[in-house]
């Protein structure tokens, strides 16, 4: 290279380095890492689906293991603790993730068998990303939980908080544009289509213009509800209730009472 090309790149580095964070090498890894240990896991799950290396089960949770110790070595002084109780939980984890597979198959008419969600659905993808790190996000896992459902994400459209609260046999048909807040709850038995987003109504500022942290700013929904392509349903006050249909494209900002259809309808009161 050239002696002035040489001299560029010397004052580039230096330029970098006196712009970066002093903790910004500890990161290095840590979003591939806690990818592959998500991969090892679902892995170990689904041993004849989501396998190609075949490796037993029991190897790919040795591997995820390792994983998330080297991800978490420079976040966490034991993450040994986290590790164990995440994978103490496993079981009951698969077995809610079964119940989401059985939602799909018995919620969309295409769906020929199981194999077929496993396989090609993206809401098992983002939905089986979403209850392991929300059992991180749980143990008070920094960082890890919001690669693992950001990850999935990427590959889906579909974009779930770790922090959201999720019931059993949840099923997001097509998915594409979904979006879950952090602080949303939802009951057993739900059905979202693609483009609903469940979010903020708006954001609580403290007095030097910061905004709040740590409140309730996403809605709940009851069990038994349906909620059509292209619903908002926004703020933290918001409540649908049991066994609610909310139609295509509604904009909600006010609570429902259990068993109601919403169509069309556009609320614009705060």
């Amino acid at each position: 290279m050239s002696t002035k090309l040489d001299e560029i790149i010397k004052n580039s580095a230096e330029a970098f380095s006196s712009t970066t964070p002093e903790n910004y090498s500890e990161f290095n890894g840590v979003k591939e890492l806690s990818e592959s240990a998500f991969k090892n896991i679902l892995a170990a799950m689904f041993p004849n689906h989501i396998n190609p290396a075949k490796l037993p089960s029991e190897t790919n949770l040795i591997l995820a293991g390792k994983n998330f110790e080297g991800a978490l070595r420079n976040l966490l002084a034991n993450p040994e603790d986290v590790i164990i109780k995440l994978f103490e939980r496993l079981p009951e984890i698969k077995r809610v993730i079964m119940t989401d597979i059985k939602a799909a198959y018995e919620g969309d008419p295409a769906a020929k068998d199981y194999n077929e969600i496993i396989l090609s659905y993206p809401s098992f993808t983002a939905i089986s990303a979403y209850r392991i790190a929300h059992e991180l996000f749980l143990l008070h896992t920094p960082l890890i939980p919001r690669i693992i459902t950001e990850y999935a994400h990427r590959l889906t459209g579909i974009d779930i908080h770790p922090g959201a609260t999720i019931g059993n046999y949840f099923f997001i048909d097509h998915g594409t544009g979904v979006v879950i807040g952090e602080t949303t709850t939802i009951g057993n038995h739900v059905k979202l289509y693609q483009n609903v987003t469940l979010g903020a109504k708006s954001f609580k500022v403290n007095p030097d213009g910061t905004l709040v942290k740590n409140i309730k700013r996403h809605p709940d929904i009851g069990s038994d509800v349906v909620i059509y392509a292209g619903a908002t349903i926004l703020g933290g006050d918001t409540v649908i209730g049991d066994g609610c249909i909310i139609g295509g494209n509604v904009w909600l900002t006010h609570s429902v009472e259990a068993g109601q259809v919403i169509l069309n309808e556009i609320n614009e009161h705060s």
